[in-house]
């Protein structure tokens, strides 16, 4: 047991002792430890150059030109932009005083195919008024038209280039239906399945564009040649190629319409060639007719 008389010294030297502690933690501390107000700064220099940089990015991003500015619409959104066929195809129409050849009732047969095919492979016999419409209406497919009159040719090319047409040169006249009909339903040469170009039918309408023969055509639509007077060539020619062209599709179906079956010769020779059995519809003077590929079938008869 100690006595009173070292109890102060004993406390004096405790407190020294703890003091000298506290102070070599201090030092420690600030050795080992940087000090919160280089933390705090160097943290705000941090959201600074952060902050900088951003603001650099977005003034740089406002002046410099998108990469999606030069295309029609962004990759985030749909594209519902009219096409450009369709677009002509309105201007045309809207500013022009000629019509269509064919009512809103006839047109809608075709139209409700070309709803569900398009785009596809058209092909038109005949170069109207409506052709920029068949284009239209057709946006990324391929429409080819043939025509019988070069001059005319010449005239659509220079007001609407982008039209695809050939010139055909039909050498039957509205005179010689009946000999042509009783021919095609008498040799047997008409009824052979094969390129219209090595075809021995006469009806056969030879020199067609090697385009128009390399092409498996989805839609046909024969509105020519000519066939209202005894001089005119008449589409008895017309009317049995585009059945002659159907049956020799590698495969699948195509639709093949007749306008004008009013009359004599479209309303015979469609029923002859195209075939009662694969007539689909008719409305007014529009008949539709949907022929199967022979070739996916060789032992199919001419008509059903």
């Amino acid at each position: 047991m100690r006595s009173k008389s070292q109890s102060p010294i004993n406390v004096k030297l405790i407190l020294i002792g703890f003091f000298l502690v506290f102070l070599l933690f201090l030092v420690l501390r600030s050795t080992f430890s940087p000090s919160p107000p280089q933390q705090t700064q160097s943290l705000d220099h941090s959201v600074a150059v952060s902050n900088s940089s951003s603001e650099d990015q977005e003034t740089e991003d406002h002046h410099q030109p998108s990469s999606s500015s030069s295309v029609d619409c962004p990759s985030t959104q749909t594209c519902n932009k009219i096409s450009p066929s369709l677009a002509n195809a309105l201007v045309h129409y809207a500013t022009s005083n000629v019509t269509p050849q064919q009512t809103l009732k006839e047109i809608s047969v075709s139209l409700r195919v070309l709803e569900k095919k398009s785009p596809c492979n058209f092909l038109v016999f005949g170069l109207g008024h409506d052709s920029l419409m068949w284009t239209g209406l057709n946006h990324g497919g391929r429409t080819v038209f043939l025509e019988e009159d070069k001059s005319w040719i010449e005239q659509i090319q220079s007001q609407l280039p982008s039209l695809e047409s050939y010139h055909v040169i039909y050498d039957t006249r509205i005179t010689q239906a009946d000999e042509l009909m009783e021919t095609g339903m008498s040799n047997q040469d008409c009824k052979q399945v094969i390129d219209p170009g090595f075809s021995k039918c006469q009806l056969a309408l030879k020199g067609l564009p090697q385009q128009v023969l390399d092409i498996d055509w989805d839609l046909i639509m024969v509105d020519a040649p000519t066939g209202w007077h005894d001089g005119a060539p008449g589409r008895m020619s017309a009317i049995y190629t585009a059945g002659l062209i159907a049956r020799n599709k590698e495969e699948g179906e195509t639709h093949v319409f007749v306008h004008d079956v009013d009359r004599v010769v479209e309303d015979q020779f469609s029923k002859a060639f195209l075939c009662e059995g694969y007539l689909v519809e008719q409305e007014g003077r529009i008949r539709h007719f949907n022929i199967p590929s022979h070739k996916a079938a060789l032992a199919r008869p001419f008509c059903p």
